[in-house]
């Protein structure tokens, strides 16, 4: 059932009511409404699994470690309100001797605006009605509306419904949290003039099309999009010769994990052509079990993504993965693909396009320059890894990663991303239509205006700008850093 104009209307309304509230709170209160929703979360485990598993077939053990890090994500950003770092808070003291003389200046960040948030369909709990993009938008002292994934509609009405009531109990003004449904109420939601900025996880042509929307506004938003991404990586004939068969395998599970529908996915993979990698990795992936997808929309799109790759003529098919193990119709099977370094420098848009689902293409390159040549022609992307050995030159190979990726990572595999305080979750287009990350901490960053105060009497700052709670908080007092002693 898709949500009407009107409905979308009345839910924006109370999400404007609500944000005065928000911005005001202080650290300690909008912790408190965090942790809430948090504990309600996982007070509400053992209803909410089921109810994703039956809508996107991810599994149990999968969606219950999707709800511990959804409650952690909600918690962490509990945490960086009350350290109170995020907030940059900075003062300059009124100086009359100066040149020119110098009013006092006291600057801070603070929220937006109701923020909408679009929700991803691949992380039902993370990446959707109370994930890190509501989070960091509700740490940021902003009311959220949430425009709910067509894959898991009644999970994300239910859970609306529990983190709703969980902050109106702890204290948090009605319109805290809202819901829209269906593709005209989204559109709608970016073009309202109560949403202050979006944040979005989904497709290239869909992030585009908001993105668009959003600076096309009488009154243009910052639009926060996670779009595409074929996170590279590279490895060196020393790492095939020391740990060939680990690297195989370890390809194999990242690959296919989750069906291969991570936005980490390691989608093209180069190697020398003289290290023997695809035939270390057909047999492994002739065992690997593909499965259904989360919805029709990427079950249609597979197929055409891998005919499209198999279409040119540079590619060979490595091997496939176990038919049987796809899921009968519907499902995907696991496949690895091979080309050459000089048919992706040439045909960068045709080879490098991301395909979401269990497929990664091997480019073999001969050398150092076929090597980075194909390096620079790929996209932005998410995340960018090297395998290599002690002694092996890799400066330059690092140097082009750094410019195509926002997290690099040496050895390991991208899959799997740790929400801390230090993350980057984000890259160059058409990873990121920013230059922010949707997870970690500093996510909050993407939901928060500088604003000024000069010469403000001291009641009518706000709280935190005033001398006796800045003594308590990371700040800086005519440019020296002020850290506060540690609480214990």
């Amino acid at each position: 059932m898709s949500t009407t104009i009107a409905e979308l209307e009345e839910r924006t309304a109370a999400a404007e009511a609500a944000a005065p509230a928000w911005r005001a709170a202080s650290a300690g209160t909008r912790a408190t409404w965090l942790r809430a929703a948090a504990e309600a979360l996982d007070a509400h485990a053992d209803e909410l699994v089921p109810l994703a598993d039956a809508e996107t077939r991810l599994g149990e053990t999968r969606l219950r470690g999707e709800v511990a890090r959804t409650s952690g994500q909600l918690r962490l950003f509990a945490g960086v309100v009350e350290e109170g770092a995020y907030l940059e808070a900075i003062v300059d003291d009124a100086d009359a001797a100066a040149t020119p003389p110098r009013p006092e200046l006291r600057r801070m960040l603070t929220g937006v605006g109701p923020v909408a948030v679009f929700s991803a369909s691949n992380f039902p709990f993370a990446f959707s009605v109370a994930g890190g993009d509501t989070a960091s938008a509700l740490a940021a002292g902003n009311p959220v509306m949430v425009k709910a994934h067509s894959g898991h509609v009644r999970l994300s009405r239910r859970t609306a419904e529990i983190v709703t009531a969980a902050l109106v109990a702890a204290g948090a003004p009605v319109g805290s949290l809202g819901l829209a449904e269906g593709r005209e109420a989204g559109e709608a939601l970016v073009r309202h003039p109560s949403v202050q900025a979006v944040g979005f996880t989904g497709s290239v042509s869909g992030g585009r099309a908001l993105f668009d929307l959003a600076a096309g506004r009488p009154d243009p938003i910052p639009f926060y999009g996670e779009l595409g991404s074929v996170n590279p990586v590279m490895l060196t004939a020393g790492a095939v010769a020391a740990r060939g068969p680990a690297l195989a395998e370890g390809l194999v599970g990242s690959f296919t994990l989750g069906v291969g529908q991570f936005c980490t996915k390691p989608g093209v993979v180069f190697v020398p052509r003289t290290a023997g990698f695809a035939e270390l990795v057909a047999p492994r992936v002739a065992g690997a079990a593909g499965g259904h997808l989360l919805t029709d929309r990427i079950t249609e799109a597979f197929p055409e993504g891998l005919a499209h790759l198999e279409a040119d003529p540079s590619v060979t098919v490595v091997a496939r993965g176990d038919v049987g193990g796809a899921g009968g119709s519907g499902g995907a099977t696991p496949t690895v693909l091979a080309t050459d370094a000089a048919a992706v420098a040439a045909r960068p848009d045709t080879l490098l396009e991301e395909c979401f689902g269990p497929v990664t293409l091997l480019v073999h390159y001969d050398g150092p320059e076929d090597l980075l040549a194909a390096l620079r022609a790929v996209p932005g992307s998410l995340t960018a890894t090297l395998h290599s050995e002690a002694g092996e030159e890799v400066t330059e190979v690092v140097a082009v990663l750094e410019r195509r990726a926002g997290r690099l990572l040496f050895a390991g595999w991208p899959t799997g991303v740790a929400v801390t305080w230090s993350q980057h979750h984000g890259g160059p287009w058409p990873a990121t239509t920013s230059l922010h990350t949707s997870v970690g901490a500093t996510a909050i960053r993407r939901f928060l205006r500088p604003v000024v105060f000069q010469d403000a009497p001291a009641h009518l700052l706000p709280e935190v700008l005033r001398d006796e709670a800045l003594a308590a908080i990371p700040h800086r007092r005519n440019g020296i850093l002020r850290v506060p002693a540690l609480r214990r």
